[in-house]
């Protein structure tokens, strides 16, 4: 990527900070879209063509047609531009992008590229078949030793590559991991019309998964009920995981620890909610769910969140899922941990709460447990809780094993 400071009209785009800042006021732009801004602004003597900005921006791995389309938009929307005049960035029906706007370079130093962006070029999406015939999709990305990744509550592999809500967690568990992730039963590319939706048919399929792949011993990193699904597995083979990390996790799902009746209510306002908005462009709905898992989102961010649930699943797959979660319960089988264990959790999560994570720390003999400053249930990628959590997963898993506490 360019480095330097380009001026633009009232806009000043320096890439080594990389900010867009407009009349001194920074505005908040999504990586990605940062990225194609960058390139087509570094190239503006020139049309950069489509299949270049791809390779530059994307790297070698296939990009579907609107995501890019979405990006161009939002680079223009960023600069002040639209479709319609194209001021700044103009397309060449059939051929590519050109910069038009008058810009001034200023302030270009020779940096090294980052190379955080290029670090997972690719994934490889493959299928398995559980012990019941349900196909399970699965998906390796980088190098090195395996990081198995249970699944969680709604995923697509291949839409989750893309969002702003999760891609840079693939890219960040992928730098120094071969990263094992998959679609639960239901949804994503997995098979979709499924009769066993049950917690025992989640740990079989991680069993699948892991089986397939010829995995002997490895690293368990869970997210939300994930965890609960990795602990489940760590009980019954222990001497298959070597560590795990749990995050935004619980022991209990939220009708087996209701101990109230509004806690017994806030679930069913819940259930009642998907059928009304699953899968239609309702802002009032999109609003409702998505500000549970990401209250410092941005609209961006929550219109993606809102379209996973278009792609992944059905209405009444989604209310299924859920009520499994909702009457999870590992307390017998988290008691039986004896792996070195991460617990990390937000302390303003408001899907499930930071004393859900104290809890599930407490239960496992030797856990570490560390506390991000965060409202989100899903960290994003520019607040400091999110690289604290890499910081803090990347040296827990580069720890020798050996000289870890015997429990």
């Amino acid at each position: 990527m360019p480095s330097g400071i380009y001026r633009f009209g009232e806009f000043e785009l320096d890439t080594q900070l990389h900010e867009l800042r407009c009349d001194g006021d920074r505005r908040h732009v999504e990586p990605q879209v940062f990225d194609v801004l960058s390139y087509l602004i570094a190239c503006r003597d020139r049309l950069v063509t489509k299949d270049e900005l791809l390779d530059k921006v994307w790297g070698h791995r296939h990009v579907a047609p609107t995501t890019l389309h979405t990006r161009i938009k939002h680079a223009r929307q960023a600069v002040g531009d639209d479709g319609g005049e194209q001021r700044v960035i103009r397309t060449v029906r059939g051929l590519g992008f050109r910069v038009v706007a008058d810009v001034e370079e200023c302030g270009r130093t020779v940096m090294s590229p980052a190379p955080a962006r290029a670090a997972v070029a690719e994934q490889r999406i493959q299928f398995c078949t559980a012990p019941d015939g349900v196909r399970i999709a699965y998906a390796t990305s980088g190098t090195g030793p395996p990081l198995v990744k249970p699944a969680n509550w709604i995923t697509h592999l291949e839409y989750d590559w893309e969002s702003p809500v999760w891609r840079h967690w693939m890219r960040e568990l992928s730098r120094d991991n071969t990263l094992v992730r998959f679609d639960q039963r239901g949804n994503g590319l997995s098979d979709r019309d499924v009769a066993d939706l049950s917690f025992d048919a989640w740990v079989r399929d991680l069993e699948t998964v892991v089986d397939t792949l010829g995995l002997e011993r490895f690293p368990l990193l869970g997210i939300s009920q994930g965890c609960a699904v990795a602990i489940a597995y760590a009980a019954r083979h222990p001497e298959r995981v070597t560590k795990l990390v749990l995050y935004g996790g619980y022991v209990e799902g939220v009708l087996t620890r209701a101990s109230t009746q509004a806690e017994v209510d806030e679930m069913t306002t819940v259930t009642r909610a998907i059928p009304l908005g699953w899968g239609q462009d309702n802002p009032a709905y999109r609003l409702f769910f998505a500000a549970r898992f990401l209250p410092e989102g941005t609209l961006e961010q929550m219109r993606w969140f809102s379209e996973l649930q278009r792609v992944t699943t059905s209405a009444e797959t989604g209310c299924r899922l859920l009520a499994t979660a909702a009457t999870i319960d590992v307390n017998e089988l988290v008691r039986q941990v004896r792996v070195p264990t991460l617990v990390l959790h937000s302390t303003g999560d408001a899907v499930q709460s930071f004393a859900q994570g104290r809890s599930l720390a407490a239960l496992i003999p030797g856990a570490r447990f560390v506390p991000l400053e965060s409202k989100n249930h899903v960290l994003l990628e520019h607040e400091p809780a999110w690289t604290r959590f890499a910081d803090e997963v990347h040296r827990f898993l580069a720890e020798d094993t050996d000289c870890m506490p015997h429990r």
